[in-house]
């Protein structure tokens, strides 16, 4: 597995990097699931606060604390900022965001708490929060890589003139924005989410790359077709899709499936050629045509 940094003095990470989303399972399948995603190379784990009902982070931390060897072989990603009403937030009656800095340093001590480790490697705000004050962020930011909590930030779903204006106020560079993007869903290709970031030498995450696991599980003629020409999977192929731009878009795939963690790894190896590539990007229209007939 190809291993990048996501910026020029930011993590080096595991390109396809393996999402906790789904992962509400017992401990067993997600040591399971740890297991097969560093067996095949995937070193890079995704997690929320808000994933499992608050308790994704948990699981995988009673994982890792069982065997602490774990943590030196594995990068942990986490977000922060969402908040919704449940039984774990008996004051919150709305979903809003927090992303004030006592928010900020609460949450990333409870998140390295559930997780089992003393530090995590890239800390992302999870929405864009239209009360955000970005000298309040920076500052805590700046707080918590001084104390060694967090060794390095980003975003998440931010549009570029918002990651543009939180960078403007860091003392330090972001190194990513996680953005949803597929081979369906290609709307960061056309209004400047990559463009920007691709200005600041700094590489996406794409968060369901695979829209929902539907690419693969329902998939369209065409994606059929170029797959056996490549003698891959149709996950195989999207993934290789995302990764041939020149942004270097870091695939967070979502299964709790560990045949279809060792399926993903193997994407890494699909080279597309050019025309194939710009086949694949006429697919909304192509599936839009096929729905409307």
């Amino acid at each position: 597995m190809e291993r990048k940094a996501l910026s020029p003095n930011g993590p080096i990470m595991s390109r396809i990097i393996a999402g906790a989303w789904r992962w509400h399972l017992d401990e067993s399948r997600v040591s399971t699931l740890i297991e097969r995603a560093l067996e095949v190379g995937i070193t890079t784990f995704d997690h929320a606060d808000i994933y499992g009902n608050h308790s994704n982070e948990k699981i995988f931390g009673n994982v890792v604390r069982k065997n602490k060897a774990l943590r030196k072989r594995m990068e942990i990603i986490t977000k922060f900022g969402i908040k919704y009403p449940s039984e774990r937030n008996p004051d919150t009656w709305i979903k809003h965001y927090d992303t004030s800095q006592e928010h900020i340093l609460w949450s990333v001590d409870n998140s390295l708490k559930m997780l089992g480790t003393d530090y995590i490697d890239v800390l992302l705000i999870h929405r864009p929060d239209p009360l955000m004050n970005p000298s309040e962020i920076a500052a805590a930011f700046d707080n918590l890589r001084q104390s060694g909590k967090v060794l390095h930030f980003g975003v998440s779903n931010f549009t570029s003139s918002q990651f543009e204006m939180l960078q403007h106020f860091m003392p330090f560079p972001l190194v990513t924005n996680q953005i949803e993007i597929s081979p369906s869903y290609q709307v960061p290709l056309f209004d400047g989410s990559l463009d920007i970031l691709q200005k600041h030498n700094v590489s996406p995450m794409g968060w369901s790359p695979l829209n929902g696991g539907k690419l693969a599980t329902e998939p369209h003629e065409l994606l059929i077709k170029k797959a056996k020409k490549y003698d891959s999977s149709v996950a195989q192929l999207c993934l290789a899709w995302l990764m041939k731009h020149p942004s270097d878009i870091f695939p967070v795939i979502g299964t709790s499936n560990p045949d279809r963690i060792t399926n993903s790894a193997k994407s890494i190896n699909v080279q597309l050629e050019l025309q194939d590539w710009f086949d694949l990007l006429n697919l909304p229209q192509r599936k839009e045509r096929s729905q409307i007939n």
